[in-house]
């Protein structure tokens, strides 16, 4: 049997992803502008330095974007759970754990 990928090129596609940081201390904001092609998606996400901590910038940016990329993971599963149901898939599985309901 052929495998009909085989005589195919690859797929070739290109997301643009930009994270913007915000430092007014003691917090640090982060936000991700994710844009597909097809869409453009976009999160948020925070870290506040406590006040008897050093001030270290990079472990606030750090925090900051890593809760938005966490947040921008749970948009995208979101949106293709929403695409899978759209085209009539069949859910077998609980939605996955990376959301929560009140997300």
């Amino acid at each position: 049997m052929t495998d009909p990928m085989r005589g195919r090129p690859p797929a070739v596609k290109e997301w643009r992803l930009n994270l913007y940081l915000s430092e007014h201390d003691p917090d640090t904001t982060a936000r991700i502008v994710l844009d597909t092609g097809d869409n453009v998606m976009e999160s948020r996400a925070e870290a506040r330095r406590n006040p008897y901590d050093p001030d270290v910038p990079e472990i606030g940016d750090e925090l900051a974007a890593g809760r938005a990329l966490i947040a921008m993971g749970r948009i995208l599963l979101r949106a293709a759970d929403g695409d899978m149901k759209a085209v009539g898939a069949v859910d077998l599985e609980d939605p996955s754990p990376l959301w929560l309901d009140r997300e």
